[in-house]
Parts: C-alpha cells; sequence; structure tokens
C-alpha cells in the first residue's frame, strides 16, 4: 500500500511540474507593480529592487543570470539575462527581451507600470521556465533604461550574440483598448506578418484575435515598431523583430495603471500562443 502510494505522489508531483505556470505569471506581476518598488524606476532603489527580484527568478528557473551594466544620463543601467543553449549545434539565437523599469515615483505619486510593462516582464519570466528544456537557443533579456531612450535594448544589441530573432514583449496584459470592442481578446504581433502561418497555427488553442498592424494605422504601425519600442536597435542592424502588444490604454503611463485593471484570462491566452510559437521556431 505504502509503495501504491508513493508512486501515485510522483506521478501527482510529475504533473504538477509539467502544468503550464500561468499562476506565476500573475504572481511575478502584482509584485514588479507593487507600491513597494516605487514603479521600478531607473537608477532609482524600486528598479534596483526589481533587478534583484528578476535576478532571483531566473535563478528558480536553473539560469545562471548574467547582467550587462551601460551608464545613462541618470546613472548605471543594468539588464538582466540567461541564456539558454538548447541546440549545441548552432550559434544562432533568438531573443526574448521586455524592458521592466518604469517610471517610478513623480511628485510623490508611484506609477506602478503594471500593463507598461510588468506585464511584458512576467510573460517573459514565464517563457524563460516553459522554454528551458525544449531544444532551442534563446537568451531572455529583462532590459532596463526603456525611459532614457531605450538605453539597455541599445546595449545589448552591441552585444556579440548572433541573433536570428528579437521578439520584444511591451505592454500585453490590458483589454481596455480592443481594436474591435466586439473582440477583447485580441494581440497585436507587429513585424509578425512573415510569420503568420506559424503565429495562426500556435493561436488555435489560444483562440486570440490577431493583428498585424497598430489599429489599423501604417503611420503608427511604423512609429511603434521601428521608433519607440526595444526592438528597433536591432532592427537597424538588420535583425528581424516582433513586437507583441496589446496597445497603450487611457492607463498607460498614469498611476492608473495597476495591476487589479489587467485582464489576467487573456494575458494567459496571450502568453500560450507565444509560447506555442517559440516551442516550434
Amino acid at each position: 500500500m505504502k509503495l501504491v502510494v508513493k508512486i501515485f505522489a510522483a506521478f501527482a508531483s510529475s504533473l504538477l511540474v509539467s502544468l503550464p505556470s500561468f499562476a506565476g505569471i500573475r504572481e511575478d506581476l502584482e509584485h514588479l507593480a507593487d507600491p513597494l518598488l516605487e514603479g521600478r524606476g531607473h537608477a532609482a532603489r524600486g528598479g534596483a529592487e526589481a533587478s534583484f527580484y528578476l535576478t532571483r527568478r531566473l535563478q528558480q528557473c536553473g539560469y545562471d543570470v548574467r547582467y550587462q551594466c551601460f551608464p545613462t544620463s541618470r546613472g548605471l543601467g543594468r539588464n538582466v539575462y540567461a541564456v539558454c543553449k538548447g541546440n549545441p549545434r548552432s550559434e544562432k539565437y533568438t531573443l526574448v527581451c521586455a524592458h521592466y523599469d518604469g517610471l517610478g515615483t513623480i511628485e510623490g505619486t508611484v506609477y506602478p507600470g503594471a500593463d507598461a510593462n510588468a506585464s511584458g516582464v512576467a510573460v517573459l519570466l514565464y517563457l524563460a521556465e516553459e522554454l528551458k528544456a525544449g531544444g532551442g537557443n534563446f537568451i531572455f533579456a529583462a532590459l532596463d533604461a526603456y525611459s532614457e531612450k531605450m538605453a539597455g535594448a541599445v546595449a545589448f544589441a552591441g552585444l556579440p550574440y548572433k541573433l536570428s530573432l528579437v521578439v520584444n514583449l511591451d505592454t500585453v496584459g490590458s483589454t481596455l483598448a480592443p481594436p474591435n470592442k466586439y473582440r477583447p481578446d485580441f494581440l497585436i504581433a507587429l513585424g509578425g506578418k512573415p510569420f503568420e502561418k506559424q503565429l495562426e497555427a500556435a493561436n488555435a488553442g489560444p483562440g486570440l484575435r490577431l493583428y498585424y498592424d497598430y489599429y489599423r494605422s501604417k503611420g503608427f504601425t511604423d512609429y511603434f515598431y521601428t521608433k519607440i519600442s526595444d526592438q528597433a536597435p536591432f532592427l537597424k542592424k538588420g535583425v528581424p523583430a516582433v513586437m507583441f502588444t496589446s496597445g497603450i490604454t487611457m492607463n498607460t503611463n498614469k498611476a492608473e495603471d495597476t495591476a487589479s485593471t489587467l485582464d489576467y484570462d487573456v494575458l494567459q491566452r496571450r502568453a500560450e500562443l507565444i509560447l506555442n510559437w517559440l516551442a516550434k521556431l
């Protein structure tokens, strides 16, 4: 009887390990957006605490954590990243990145930055955990100093890694501004058109409404894709990139951007779609 119990316990444990850690996305997001981190301002106490938290989480996923420090006009930036070498026959990597700094605290008001961009960082951590044993080559990078003209992304683009693709997660947690009011379960994949077939296949389970432009505006699509998010420095170097986002809302860059305003059911489905796609690259 004891042997049966032990076998059942081991089996149940294996099931728990294999289940997607969707609950961890919310836990990570809520921690990063907590007022105690003071909005994760670049070169501020809250930003430093966020980098320590990211270090601990990546270590829990089984990674040796690496850092890239660089100067900015406000102090010292620190990118936190981990390298997954699942395919020893290739020297090329897919970079998955998300900026972790926020606006911080301004005149005594904390800007939590739950959607922008604790949501992207939480999904980054989820992907780092789920893809570790998948056999692919990935770099998972939480980038600092987005608020300093994307200094973290610019610095990382200067590292000698051979990148085949950049996947940027920037503001992916809200359903407050859907391109179609009848389909709040959506995801925007700027630069994703060349991967449309693969993305649609990855979407078979999540069932989201996918868009490959920014609210049907060529001007805004080009602007967001090539100018103001962390894939931009890599595009300048000729590296293809996909930016996942749920778009700007009325809460973006305001004190109202709190964890309670996000749609965790849809965020889970977005994370699942991105995982399904990356796992097949």
